[in-house]
């Protein structure tokens, strides 16, 4: 077929092709249409081509992205890697200094006596001075001891100061300042209290104060 031939073919043929019946069209009308049909594919099968591009393009910008703001990341903590490292150099020489006021469990004894000797010596009456069952934590225990004593605010003031100058870490909680009764001479007063102090555990229980661990899990 010449291509002067699709020049002949004009727009009341294409009225009088029976879409029903494409074999019967002139011939000019079929390479037209078959024309039309390869270029609607090439069409087609671009769009989808260059769809799927796009979607890595816009994938593959994601996961640039994504890797320069980890870079950026990277390279601040590792600017910052002597400062972290004396920090955290620090805050063991902090540690370690508290742990050394912290007594094993043989010296406790002594710091209750201090703690009880204490209030005798600032003049305080004692009701009560009961120590209670140590708590474990992860590397020390707390040891709560229920005070009640006598006196003036002056010396339960003075009283909570030595207190915290002790050598060893001593804590007060729970205060509580009542009038003594009514019968009684003075302006004493009474005051209920709980301190705690601390000990380090040792190796094996320091092990044994650790939750364990559940079964199948490292």
């Amino acid at each position: 077929m010449k291509l002067a031939d699709l020049g002949k073919f004009n727009l009341n043929e294409l009225r009088n092709l029976d879409f029903r019946n494409p074999g019967g069209w002139p011939t000019s009308a079929r390479v037209i249409a078959y024309i039309v049909i390869f270029i609607v594919v090439i069409g087609i099968g671009y769009y989808f081509w260059l769809s799927d591009d796009q979607q890595q393009l816009a994938q593959g910008q994601q996961q640039e992205q994504k890797l320069r703001t980890d870079f950026k990341n990277k390279a601040a903590q590792a600017a910052n890697l002597d400062e972290y490292q004396a920090q955290l150099q620090q805050l063991t020489r902090t540690f370690n200094t508290l742990k050394l006021q912290l007594p094993g469990k043989t010296e406790i004894p002594n710091v209750l006596q201090d703690i009880s000797q204490t209030a005798q010596i600032d003049g305080l009456k004692q009701d009560l001075f009961r120590p209670e069952n140590e708590v474990k934590k992860d590397f020390y225990a707390e040891v709560p001891i229920q005070i009640q004593l006598e006196g003036t605010y002056q010396q339960f003031g003075k009283f909570v100061s030595d207190v915290s100058g002790l050598l060893r870490i001593v804590t007060i909680h729970n205060i509580s300042i009542k009038p003594q009764g009514s019968g009684a001479a003075g302006n004493n007063l009474v005051m209920s209290l709980t301190a705690k102090t601390y000990r380090y555990l040792e190796a094996d229980e320091e092990v044994a104060a650790k939750p364990a661990k559940p079964r199948g899990k490292p």
